[in-house]
């Protein structure tokens, strides 16, 4: 029992890896060779005498804050102080984000990372400003002249922590950021500027990592539009204004939107994370990358009994394991499901065949069929068919929701190819193999 306890423990779908993790594994040779995050962001950084504000996206799960962390630490051996934060964990509340939300949690961070560097001073008189309206909303009983330097910064965190779990307060909040977004921006950016003066030599850049932004919920806004079009390009003035190299994650359908061109010109070309391929567009296995889906499980299983042999004592043969790992489609949040979903399947190991089809059938039941209308079957058996999605917003819905997956593969000549397919998990229902026959017959 203990086995089984330990080793489900380390298949946690939701705690991204710490740079240098042992159980870390590099799997960019089968996401496509041109999603080097440490060369294209990471180098962008260092090289630059301006700072920079870059983009990075990816599906959710699929490792993008892994990849981060380890940015993070090679951006801090390169000379850069990073303020790295999940935002939807303190900050903001994915199902309702404006961009005021973001800019009031970079500077809550900066501040918070950052004050032994310099004086606060000017934005706690941002904050004074502010403090009749702001105290309507019961932050604080006291005058603020009265509080101490640590309780004023702290009301950043009360800001945040309120918008991410008061919606009624949400308004009051947004309207005084927007409303003084300038003067706010001013006194943090001055804020940043006295702070990297202070800086040991070994850092002389700052760098900015909100992270999890990617995980906000779009609401459609009118005029085709939704709010990440809103935040990401109509207020891309405020979001590009800090003094300093900032890296946002971005809702993965934003990047391929209509608006993708106007991106690019704000920002530059998003990053994106793929899948890790375990299948080619002729839908045949991948070896490579089903080899790296077994490698994950092996670093992780081997962590707490590095002699014990995965297809005989973990799994009941390498075929159920190959099973498993096929169905994840490449997506490693699911991978970590799966493999806690088949160990709750039995008492003690080996996982059998059994055991992996209830998690197959559990997940693709309770999760991805529910995540398809019943209009979108036939335009995921087009995507499957065509390993490709049209530039329209119900197909980037779909990306959105992980019933479609990216994935980089490389041509003859070694050019990047982006191509499309739908989960695994969905290929099996009775709703696609129907419209999958639909589709066939009218060709």
């Amino acid at each position: 029992m203990n086995l089984i306890k330990n080793i489900y423990n380390k298949f946690n779908p939701f705690n991204p890896l710490p740079a240098h993790d042992p159980a870390y594994v590099n799997c960019s040779e089968v996401r496509g060779d041109d999603n080097n995050l440490l060369k294209e962001i990471g180098k962008s950084i260092i090289y630059s005498d301006k700072p920079t504000c870059q983009l990075y996206t990816g599906h959710r799960g699929v490792g993008k804050s892994t990849e981060l962390l380890r940015l993070e630490d090679y951006l801090q051996k390169n000379g850069c102080f990073v303020v790295y934060f999940p935002a939807t964990e303190g900050d903001i509340d994915e199902l309702d984000v404006q961009y005021t939300d973001i800019i009031l949690a970079c500077t809550r961070n900066i501040l918070e990372k950052l004050k032994d560097y310099a004086s606060p001073n000017l934005l706690l008189n941002w904050l004074q400003s502010r403090w009749h309206e702001l105290k309507d909303l019961a932050l604080s009983d006291v005058e603020f002249e009265k509080l101490s330097i640590e309780s004023k910064i702290n009301v950043f965190s009360k800001l945040t922590t309120s918008l991410r779990r008061i919606p009624s307060t949400r308004e009051t909040i947004r309207r005084q950021v927007d409303n003084h977004s300038v003067s706010l921006i001013t006194a943090l950016n001055e804020f940043i500027e006295n702070a990297q003066k202070k800086l040991p030599e070994a850092e002389s850049k700052i760098v900015v990592i909100p992270d999890n932004l990617d995980r906000i919920i779009p609401i459609e806004k009118g005029n085709e539009r939704t709010s990440h079009d809103e935040i990401f390009l109509d207020y891309s003035g405020q979001l590009t204004s800090l003094n300093c190299h900032v890296v946002y994650t971005i809702p993965i359908s934003l990047a391929y939107s209509s608006q993708a061109t106007e991106l690019r010109n704000i920002y530059a070309s998003p990053q994106v994370l793929p899948m890790i391929m375990v299948k080619n567009r002729q839908n045949e296995s991948y070896g490579k990358g089903l080899d790296k889906l077994k490698e994950i499980i092996e670093k992780r299983v081997h962590l707490i009994d590095p002699g014990i042999d995965i297809d005989t004592q973990i799994f009941d043969n390498s075929e159920t394991r190959i099973k498993l790992c096929q169905m994840t489609g490449g997506h490693v949040r699911d991978l970590m499901l799966l493999m806690q979903s088949a160990m709750r399947q039995v008492d003690d190991f080996p996982i059998n065949l059994k055991a992996v089809n209830r998690a197959i059938s559990d997940a693709r039941d309770g999760t991805y069929r529910n995540a398809v209308n019943s209009e979108e079957w036939d335009k995921l058996a087009t995507v499957y068919r065509s390993k490709n999605i049209p530039n329209d917003e119900e197909y980037r819905s779909l990306l959105f929701r992980r019933c479609v997956l990216e994935y980089r593969d490389v041509d003859a000549e070694d050019n990047p190819i982006r191509w499309y397919d739908i989960h695994p998990l969905i290929e099996g229902t009775s709703e696609f193999q129907s419209a999958l026959n639909r589709l066939i017959s009218n060709e």
